[in-house]
């Protein structure tokens, strides 16, 4: 009996000392530094995630070091910043962590340092962990000068300036309200040599835009400090057009079919009684669709200016449909949507050659909604054209064209009444009016002069 319960006692012991050395033991809290990235400025955030068993902390410190001064950030029941508990286990720390935020932040490295003790199952000790991350304090802004002289725009219309940005590697462009055109280095328009600084940039005020829409150029660095300059001379208001448009049985049920099968994205059957509530949804949640699709053709854009002529209009065609026309589509007497046409409609007789309207490469060659068989060409520095409606094609992605090289044939495909073709330009993916880009005199002074100006000599 003695000696059953001396081993009782002892695996007792044993089992008590085990405990005592699982609970004090375990994995101490991970920190994970998410900001600041690589660089702050006058704005900027800093970003600790921390894991630990159900996200319990007895100590959280966080503290910026630079110049051998530390400041304190955050600890807990301290200093202020935003707790959210993620999930069990992680728990994230936000604050801001720039100039306006830390005044003695100054220019140069700087450090964050975190340090995160949790306690252990049964609270007999604690674990602690540490973590610090380098990050660059950048305060000085970048420069932006504008280069080109007399700039002037029409709403709905386009424009081009040159500028000089530094350092040479910011992001730059021109801002118009809240849009942003990216600049590309002059030398790809033959300007400027190997001066990195020299930019040029092409922008749109678009239709939709006021016409005293904030213009601006722009250099922003990777710390978002930013320098803009105005430039533009005046800005001219461009009446737009309003028509009606009549719906038939007869369009409905060529066209909302057609479009449905070769848009199988949309998973929409095809209707075999009323084609209106279809018709409704393509000319609105399937044409906002396609201005996306096209949209992303401008990330896409040759850094180079790939034309030197003004473009080309279809020969000997009849202009159907203007530029922003406001459209109010009506179907038995009653309205039943409005849409703004985006391009110029171009009839000459069925299935004409259609020829591109300046060199560039093709982005796009096959159905692409509502604009039916569509051909896209890139013309460089996120100026490209787009062609609708086509019933067929000579060319495909990748190919380089030349202005006046036919590209495929007209059609009514897509949302088309009938044989006709949709032309439009793009300036960073966004349709502004073709109008200016047919015209000599405007190519000559919106872009070529500034060239020439900028020491490119004439194009």
């Amino acid at each position: 009996m003695l000696r059953w319960l001396l081993g009782f006692i002892l695996l007792l012991a044993v089992i008590t000392g085990a405990t005592f050395w699982v609970a004090g033991r375990g994995a101490p809290p991970q920190i994970t530094i998410e900001k600041p990235d690589r660089v702050v400025g006058q704005t900027g955030n800093v970003d600790v995630l921390v894991e630990a068993p159900g996200a319990r902390l007895t100590s959280l410190i966080v503290t910026l070091e630079q110049n051998g001064h530390t400041t304190p950030l955050f600890a807990l029941g301290g200093q202020s910043a935003t707790v959210t508990q993620v999930d069990r286990d992680h728990v994230r720390i936000s604050r801001p962590v720039g100039k306006q935020a830390v005044p003695e932040l100054q220019q140069g490295t700087a450090r964050i340092s975190v340090t995160a003790t949790r306690p252990t199952f049964l609270n007999l000790r604690t674990l602690s962990s540490a973590a610090t991350k380098d990050f660059r304090v950048q305060l000085d802004p970048p420069r932006v000068a504008v280069v080109s002289t007399h700039h002037y725009i029409n709403h709905g219309g386009a424009e081009m300036v040159v500028y000089r940005a530094t350092p040479p590697d910011v992001a730059s462009g021109v801002r118009v309200g809240d849009i942003e055109y990216p600049g590309f280095p002059a030398s790809g328009a033959g300007v400027g040599g190997a001066d990195p600084s020299l930019k040029v940039a092409f922008f749109g005020l678009l239709y939709d835009q006021d016409v005293t829409t904030r213009v601006m150029a722009f250099a922003r660095d990777e710390a978002g400090n930013q320098a803009t300059a105005s430039f533009i001379d005046n800005a001219f208001e461009k009446p737009f057009k309003k028509s009606n448009i009549e719906l038939d049985d007869k369009f409905l049920g060529r066209v909302v079919p057609e479009i449905i099968e070769h848009t199988p994205e949309l998973k929409m059957p095809v209707p075999t009684g009323d084609m209106m509530p279809g018709f409704l949804r393509l000319n609105g949640e399937l044409r906002r669709q396609n201005a996306d699709q096209i949209a992303a053709f401008a990330a896409k854009t040759s850094p180079s200016m790939l034309w030197k002529e003004p473009f080309f209009q279809l020969g000997n065609s009849k202009v159907e449909a203007s530029f922003a026309d406001h459209r109010t589509y009506r179907y038995k007497g009653q309205e039943v949507d409005q849409q703004v046409h985006l391009g110029f409609d171009l009839a000459v007789t069925a299935r004409v050659p259609v020829v591109a309207a300046n060199d560039g490469i093709v982005m796009n060659a096959s159905w692409l909604g509502i604009y039916g068989n569509c051909v896209v060409i890139d013309h460089g520095m996120g100026v490209q054209s787009l062609y609708g409606h086509l019933t067929s094609f000579d060319v495909k992605v990748g190919d380089k064209v030349t202005r006046g090289q036919t590209i495929g044939r007209s059609g009514a495909t897509g949302l088309a009444g009938g044989d006709h073709l949709h032309f439009t330009m793009l300036v960073g993916g966004r349709m502004v009016n073709p109008v200016e880009w047919w015209d000599p005199h405007w190519v000559q002074d919106r872009v070529a002069r500034k060239l020439a100006e900028a020491g490119g000599g004439s194009r």
